[in-house]
């Protein structure tokens, strides 16, 4: 068996492993190969936009963090979701997800004040608890970049465009 990614990801992946790992994984007896995605019943496929929004929300829960996505993405976000092009729970997230596997790569902007590390900490262990917990995948990694800090007042009010 070879598992099979799909989905827009960065190209740096732990979702890989080799085919021997793959058929011993998530064995719960002897010749069974029920996991809690694939039973004698059947199998359950998760599309990575799930994955993608599980993560951005598990990621704007946690303290510290005021946003998600690059620059541009912020700054043109309220305009595509006011046409329904786009919706906010996907921004500043890419995901691979494999038959029993997801790997994260998360954009963030950090409020001014907090700590780096632990605001990093957190929201890696948000992610994969919502992860695991809501999908059953089990969590490769989670790996974050940090592209700005927020400082209050920063927001613009532009009467411009409404």
């Amino acid at each position: 068996m070879q598992l099979s990614v799909k989905g827009a990801g960065t190209g740096s992946s732990g979702v890989e492993q080799t085919a021997a790992t793959m058929r011993g994984a998530g064995r719960t007896g002897a010749g069974s190969t029920d996991t809690p995605l694939r039973t004698e019943h059947g199998q359950t496929t998760i599309a990575d936009t799930v994955v993608t929004k599980v993560a951005n929300v598990a990621a704007r829960e946690v303290r510290g963090v005021y946003d998600l996505g690059g620059g541009v993405a912020r700054a043109v976000a309220p305009v595509t979701q006011r046409v329904g092009v786009s919706d906010e729970r996907m921004q500043g997230v890419s995901v691979e997800v494999g038959e029993r596997q997801a790997a994260v790569d998360l954009v963030i902007v950090v409020e001014y004040g907090e700590s780096i590390p632990r605001v990093s900490d957190a929201v890696r262990e948000n992610v994969i608890k919502r992860i695991e917990g809501i999908t059953g995948l089990s969590v490769t990694e989670v790996n974050i970049s940090i592209n700005d800090l927020y400082f209050p007042g920063d927001e613009t009010q532009s009467t411009r465009v409404e």
